[in-house]
């Protein structure tokens, strides 16, 4: 658990295991290392004039994907948008590893995209990183705008065209959506690089020449991607057994079964998924450093890092003050940070939900998921 720390205020190349990786490579008083996550940039990775910009487009892209989720959105979409945000966190939470001394994650974009559409799919993960950033103190603060858009939109609408452009030629099944779904999450985290590389270009900390960070970034998050690739198809396999009518990547295609679950044994079942994962799966997660801080620390700034302003926070570090023991400490604020996640997630797609005035012979909701072809009436 402990790292190294360096006599000139460097940050080690050790970080702490559990959610490990680049984000917040920053000291505590008691010398001990917090992490971060793949894509996870801490406070100074970047100009204060990139933070602001980035900022400022992340806010209009969030804007923009709540009035498009306002037009559109299926009641049975709400449990499923807190849901994907919930095992989202978790997943992040577990490091696996991509090659010697290093290490990725989910990054869980392209994943929402496809289980509930691009403009949902983004606010979802948006969400899961400011939660991150404010609860966990993972992820800079005055880096959210850069984090939102590298981890949450660029992913969500990058992935999904990847999806679409895929199922163009996939067969119209489910293991041809799964597929898809597979490519997409690789391709989402490699776009997700190649946005820090392209912000670096304008708004460097350190001055290493924009072609060396993005070969790195690419070459890294390329490895990632194929763990983040297989991850996606699994999970979007599996909601597609269970009930492949709530998947809006698969759109258009006919893929109920006899043994589809009701909706009650679905939510209860993901849900007993995402703790298993936050709590006891995020127990194994590899400790070498990952993605962003492997770059950083290669191509030499990574002390560009700065302090996190709510490092003392209860759960800094996904670790809960107070709590001795290692694993149930990493346990406890696994499960909390996944049902603040859930909670936040399934009120704002309740919130953005869009109201509808029934009259005595309408035929029902024909508010559809984002993505999904709007049901015709009968004699329209």
């Amino acid at each position: 658990m402990a790292g190294r720390v360096f006599d000139d205020g460097r940050f080690p190349v050790h970080v702490r295991r559990g959610h490990a990786g680049i984000g917040l490579l920053r000291m505590i008083r008691n010398n001990r290392i917090r992490s971060g996550g793949s894509m996870h940039a801490p406070d100074g990775f970047l100009t204060a004039g990139t933070a602001v910009a980035t900022g400022v487009v992340s806010a209009g892209g969030i804007g923009l994907a709540l009035r498009r989720t306002r037009e559109a959105l299926a009641d049975r979409a709400v449990p499923l948008a807190g849901l994907t945000g919930a095992f989202v966190f978790a997943g992040q939470m577990v490091n696996f590893p991509i090659a010697a001394g290093t290490t990725g994650h989910l990054l869980g974009g392209a994943l929402a995209a496809v289980l509930v559409g691009p403009w949902l799919g983004a606010l979802v993960v948006a969400v899961v990183v400011v939660v991150q950033a404010l609860l966990f103190a993972d992820g800079g603060l005055t880096a959210l705008g850069y984090n939102v858009l590298n981890m949450a939109l660029v992913p969500a609408f990058g992935g999904w065209a990847i999806l679409r452009l895929v199922r163009r030629i996939a067969p119209a099944t489910r293991r041809g959506i799964a597929v898809a779904a597979g490519l997409a999450g690789l391709g989402s985290v490699v776009l997700a690089s190649m946005a820090f590389s392209l912000e670096w270009l304008f708004g460097a900390s350190a001055p290493v020449p924009f072609d060396r960070v993005l070969a790195a970034m690419v070459g890294v998050h390329t490895l990632i991607g194929i763990g983040e690739g297989i991850i996606t198809g699994l999970v979007v396999s599996a909601v597609l057994a269970s009930r492949p009518d709530l998947v809006v990547g698969a759109d258009g295609l006919d893929l109920a079964g006899p043994r589809t679950r009701g909706i009650g044994r679905f939510v209860v079942g993901a849900g007993v998924a995402t703790l298993v994962v936050a709590a006891g799966v995020s127990q194994f997660a590899a400790d070498d450093p990952d993605g962003l801080q492997a770059v950083a620390e290669e191509q030499g700034f990574a002390d560009r890092a700065g302090d996190h302003g709510l490092s003392s926070s209860v759960f800094a570090d996904y670790a809960t003050r107070g709590v001795a023991d290692e694993r149930v400490s990493l346990a406890l604020a696994g499960v909390a940070g996944a049902a603040v996640t859930l909670a936040v997630g399934s009120g704002l797609a309740l919130a953005a939900r869009p109201r509808r005035d029934r009259g005595p012979d309408d035929p029902g909701d024909d508010v559809v998921a984002p993505g999904e072809a709007r049901p015709s009436r009968p004699g329209a």
